[in-house]
């Protein structure tokens, strides 16, 4: 039997996971999600040898290790191979991690002390870590960091103009979502050798959302910062927004930071201004009044923003689309190329994400 790489991908409410061969080639074997955690469990994936669908409702009182429990069922069900090696998206590597490890107890007590900075993601992260480590003690696992594309930048675009003693305690720019711009680099270098040696902006735009500046397949800016809410509106982040805004929320309007968090995290963005959904989809297809200033809003934010990192890098010659919605919503790309129209030429493309291969990649890598 074939020995297999399984990627996971653990947040708060849901388990994603791909299945590769562990081969260089690491052919896609499956894919699939443990959706709606802690309300109405649903499993479903897709081999990808058979192309056959797999969809079942889970217990309700289903926990994230009982999900990761179905998924092994499934994938042995399924007679796919033997999993003999795990790559993990974690959220936050701070300053310790640039690069992909094997997580070792040591690794864990570092992810742990990041908590703080990534909150709402990095506990569900290691939690996979800790429930696999359990249901199969000897199969390495290896931690693949969403901050460690942007590691290594130049202190102006790592920098808040706070005191030292205030970010050597941790408040800086660390940027997310490299994962998905590392396979961006990829595809350029493999697909558009020219371009990718260039001025590129990447946008990675899906429920959570990001710009990146690139050049030479670098990370040379990125629109969040500390946490993932900096940057863009999002589904249902705020994206930027007044420090004040944040104080004024905990002085005058008595909320709890626990509460600020959740409203900030879970309240706003697209929900917020539509009122009705953080879904594009839905919000095109309502075409109601404040959906459409919700998709006008998001539409300005993003091409103000590319503007921004257009300026990092001294001018723009790439633009390349990824994510959800960077992928699937044309009147979406539209809408932010008409506000960019003003600029000189620059070339658009849309490439698919697939951070899930990027993280095949790095487990194959750090097993050799």
């Amino acid at each position: 039997m074939r020995d297999c790489i399984i990627v996971v991908n653990a947040g708060s409410s849901s388990v994603k996971f791909s299945l590769f061969s562990k081969t260089e080639k690491l052919d896609l074997l499956a894919t699939g999600k443990v959706a709606d955690i802690g309300d109405a469990p649903v499993f479903s994936a897709t081999s990808a040898e058979t192309e056959r669908e797999t969809r079942e409702s889970l217990p309700a009182a289903s926990t994230h290790e009982q999900a990761l429990r179905h998924i092994l069922q499934y994938i042995e069900a399924q007679k796919h191979g033997a999993v003999s090696l795990a790559a993990h998206r974690i959220v936050h590597g701070g300053t310790v991690f640039a690069k992909p490890c094997a997580i070792t107890p040591e690794v864990l007590e570092q992810l742990r002390a990041l908590v703080p900075l990534a909150p709402l993601h990095q506990p569900h992260n290691i939690a996979a870590v800790e429930i696999l480590g359990r249901l199969m003690p000897d199969m390495p696992q290896i931690a693949c960091f969403d901050t460690g594309f942007h590691a290594g930048r130049s202190a102006l675009f790592d920098s808040y103009a706070v005191p030292e003693s205030l970010r050597e305690k941790g408040i800086r720019r660390y940027g997310f979502h490299g994962l998905s711009y590392e396979w961006i680099a990829q595809a350029l270098a493999r697909d558009y050798p020219a371009l990718a040696k260039g001025r590129v902006v990447a946008a990675h735009l899906g429920n959570g959302a990001s710009l990146c500046a690139m050049k030479d397949g670098k990370s040379v800016d990125t629109t969040m910062g500390m946490t993932a809410l900096e940057g863009l509106p999002m589904g249902t982040r705020s994206g930027s927004i007044d420090p004040g805004a944040v104080v004024f929320m905990l002085r005058e309007l008595g909320m709890s930071a626990d509460e600020a968090e959740h409203a900030l995290y879970h309240d706003c963005g697209l929900l917020g201004l539509s009122g009705l959904s953080n879904d594009v989809k839905k919000l095109l297809e309502d075409g109601g009044e404040r959906p459409r200033f919700a998709l006008d809003y998001f539409s300005l934010k993003t091409a103000q923003f590319i503007c921004a990192m257009a300026a990092s890098l001294g001018g723009l010659e790439t633009l390349v689309f990824t994510g959800g919605i960077g992928e699937n919503a044309a009147p979406v790309r539209d809408a932010i190329l008409r506000r960019l129209s003003f600029l000189p030429s620059f070339e658009m493309l849309v490439i698919p994400a697939n951070e899930e291969r990027v993280m095949a990649q790095h487990a194959l890598a750090n097993v050799k």
